[in-house]
């Protein structure tokens, strides 16, 4: 997945910081559409995927204007039935922008919601 970096992808339009270079939350969340992708084919009918944990080093300002392509590549399953995915970022130069990973869970997507709508669950 490619992205652009645009004014609205900054720390100060985020609210992360006050330099106008890509806000680490907006990267993180290009990383975790990434996994959304990736997971898609491993996820059964009727269930999908959650994040449940990420660890991403952000290495490297992206000023507005620049490009970042970012992947995610599944690992082995783990025996708590996580999916874990690497997941890296590199600059339209090549260079290494962020590299991680991210956790998410397989879910049935109706209990899941159903979990989430009532406020009871949460007692």
């Amino acid at each position: 997945m490619r992205h652009e970096v645009t004014d609205a992808d900054t720390a100060v339009a985020v609210g992360s910081g006050d330099v106008p270079v890509l806000a680490t939350p907006r990267l993180i969340a290009w990383l975790e559409a990434a996994t959304v992708r990736a997971a898609a084919p491993l996820a059964q009918a009727g269930r999908t995927t959650v994040g449940t944990e990420v660890r991403v080093r952000h290495l490297r300002a992206t000023a507005v204007g620049g490009r970042v392509e970012v992947s995610a590549e599944a690992l082995p399953p783990s025996a708590t039935g996580r999916l874990t995915f690497a997941v890296r970022a590199v600059d339209g130069s090549g260079r290494v922008v962020a590299t991680g990973e991210i956790d998410r869970a397989v879910v049935d997507r109706q209990r899941f919601l159903a979990r989430t709508s009532d406020p009871a669950a949460d007692r």
